[in-house]
Order: structure tokens, then sequence, then C-alpha cells
């Protein structure tokens, strides 16, 4: 809301200021992250700075698109899904979603509480290394921060890496431009000394759609609490009439998609048949990375399956736009670190990302990929 003032300041962007960091201000985005795009605001659709006419990706829009058009230093925005990793792909920037638990979630709107991350914008992966350093730690207001041995990734730049090539991730569905540069870039790190190595995850083709089963019910969960009340804007001293107006005038309609479809899915005779069987699948596609990470330091894929798509382009089929998030919620839905590294741009002149997932906690990994 245009006349909200955040209560206190959330542990990432205090560990900036402190360091000595600038804040200039907020930037547009989806509601709570709901969003691939930028299109669902109240504050109207983010613009891609290279094409007004399309959109910088989404949720974290606005970070991405004011970042790519020359305005500060770097960027933050949070990763449920993508949302960092997706709109650094279409802008041309480094983005990180950095293993779950590393960086503190607290003073974050939250949205899906077991796949939130902080997450962030960097012009280079100097900025990259630099800003994860700073932002990332032990939290006593987020129990869900790890204790870890504090490194200076800047040190280990060195390291030859085994990089595993899912198979999964170039099947139909992927833009070919996108498909050939990755190629190009897999050939030149082979050429640096790095083990390229064929590898498979097949519960791959599920995590899309166990994503959208087990995100929309922590949505609806979380979103009890805006009632009018204790959060939400009050338009009426009654309070069930409260309740509804407020939702129904205030929420936005992917806002409202998601509470529904989250809302079916928890229900009384299908949460075994979808909540509790997507999580199963999410369990199981764990061991598979885990497994997968026996073999291989780092995976390689793309990031986004499209270049910016125009906007407009997706909002009338809503699975067309979940489809843009299908290389990127594998990371959220198994908590590993995921960076997104510029690659080049497509015959259009839009930028085009690649994708470097590593081992829990093993950021210093994907900081080798150059």
């Amino acid at each position: 809301m245009t006349d909200f003032i955040a209560p206190y300041t959330g542990t990432v962007i205090q560990k900036c200021l402190d360091e000595g960091a600038i804040l200039i201000g907020k930037c547009n985005c989806d509601p709570w992250g709901f969003g691939g795009s930028g299109e669902n605001s109240g504050y109207r659709p983010t613009k891609h700075p290279l094409d007004h006419e399309r959109s910088p990706g989404g949720s974290s829009s606005g970070s991405a698109a004011s970042l790519a058009s020359g305005v500060g230093f770097f960027s933050l925005g949070t990763d449920t899904g993508g949302s960092v990793r997706q709109p650094a792909s279409m802008c041309g920037l480094y983005g990180l979603k950095p293993t779950y638990g590393r960086s503190s979630r607290y003073g974050i709107g939250v949205m899906a509480s077991s796949f939130d991350t902080p997450g962030f914008f960097a012009h280079s992966m100097e900025d990259t290394i630099l800003l994860q350093e700073i932002m990332e730690g032990k939290d006593e207001f987020d129990p869900t921060t790890q204790e870890i041995e504090k490194k200076s990734y800047s040190t280990s730049n060195s390291i030859k890496l085994r990089i595993g090539v899912p198979k999964e991730y170039f099947e139909d569905g992927l833009n070919p431009e996108i498909e050939k540069l990755i190629k190009l870039k897999l050939a030149d790190l082979k050429s640096q000394g790095h083990q390229i190595v064929e590898i498979s995850i097949p519960s791959t083709k599920y995590a899309l759609p166990i994503y959208y089963i087990l995100v929309p019910a922590e949505i609806s969960a979380n979103r009890s609490r805006y009632d009018g009340v204790r959060y939400g804007k009050k338009v009426s001293d009654n309070y069930e009439e409260n309740l509804i107006q407020s939702r129904s005038n205030y929420f936005e309609e992917e806002v409202k998609r998601r509470i529904m479809i989250g809302t079916y899915v928890l229900s009384a005779g299908y949460a075994d048949q979808f909540y509790k069987n997507a999580s199963k699948v999410r369990t199981k596609l764990k061991r598979e990375f885990e497994e997968v990470f026996k073999s291989v330091d780092v995976i390689i894929c793309p990031t986004s399956p499209t270049t910016a798509f125009k906007i407009g382009e997706k909002t009338a089929d809503p699975v067309q736009m979940y489809l843009a998030d299908v290389y990127t919620v594998t990371a959220n839905l198994v908590g590993v670190p995921a960076l997104n590294i510029p690659i080049g741009k497509d015959s259009n002149g839009l930028p085009i990302g690649m994708q470097v997932m590593g081992r829990w906690f093993e950021e210093d990994k994907l900081f080798n990929v150059r």
C-alpha cells in the first residue's frame, strides 16, 4: 500500500546498510511474489528497460529492471521459485538464490515459508561474491538460518569442476537460441579444464506441478492473517464484512487464484491426494539431487525457456505463465543454491542467461563458473 511504512528493517537489508550501502527506494513487483512477469502489481506492469513492450520477468521485476537500466550498483529480491534468477536472465544480470537457510528471511514478506529465499541482482561475479559474503549468516530472528563457517569466496576461483548437464532440461519447449548459447558456454568451460558430464534427474518432470501444489498450499495458510485488522486495509467496522471486502477489493486476481488453489489442495478429502503426494515427490527429488551431487560439483541448465516476452502475451493463460518457471522451481523445492549467469543475447538483442546449481551451502562452486 502507498501509505505503508515498514516497522522494522529486514536482516539482509540491515547488513548492507551496516556496510555503507545507500537505500535508494522500493521497487515494483508482483504482490507477495505471486507472478513471473511483474504484471500483477497494483502499480501496473514493470517494463523491460530494453523494450518497453516486454516484461523484465518476475516477480522481482522492478529490482531487475531498475538495475538493468543503470540505477544503483545492486538490487535485492526474493526467490521462491525463480523470482530472482528468471528476471536476471531476461535482463542480462547475475542473480543469486543462496542455499535455503544461508541468508535470513527476517523482514521479508512471506509467500511460501519453506521456499522463500532472499536473493539479489548484480552486474558482475565479483559484486555477487561480495554481496553474498555480506548478507549470509546465522540470525537469531530466523530459526531456519544455519550456523555456517564464514568464508571468503573471492579466494577460491580456480577450482576445476565436474559439471553435470541434466538431459531433462534440454527437451521440448526450450528456445533454440538459448540452447545454442548454453552449449557454446559448456564448450568454453570444457576448454578451461572443467569436466562436462551428462546426468539425469528423472523427477524433474514433476517439479513444476508439485511446486504449484505445495506453494499455493503455504500461500493459503500464510494469507489467512490478512483479515483487514491485523494486516490489510480496513474497509468496514463489521469484522466479517471487512474480511470479505478487504480481500475482494485489494487482492489481485493472481493472489486470489493461488489462495483458492492452495485452499483446495489442503481441503478435507483432497489433502492426501494432492498435498501429501506432492510432499513425497519433493522428498524423492531431493534424494535424486543428493545422488547426482555424489558425482558432480555443479549442475548447468537453462534459467528460462524463453527470452523476455511481451507484456500481455501470457496473462490470458496462467499455465503458460507458470511454465516460465519450469527450470527454476527445482532449486527451491530441494533448497540448493542457484545462480543466473548472463551469457549473451538472442537475434533480437534480448539477454540470455544460464543457470548453475550447486550442493547445499557450496555457493563457492557456483562462483567458479566463469
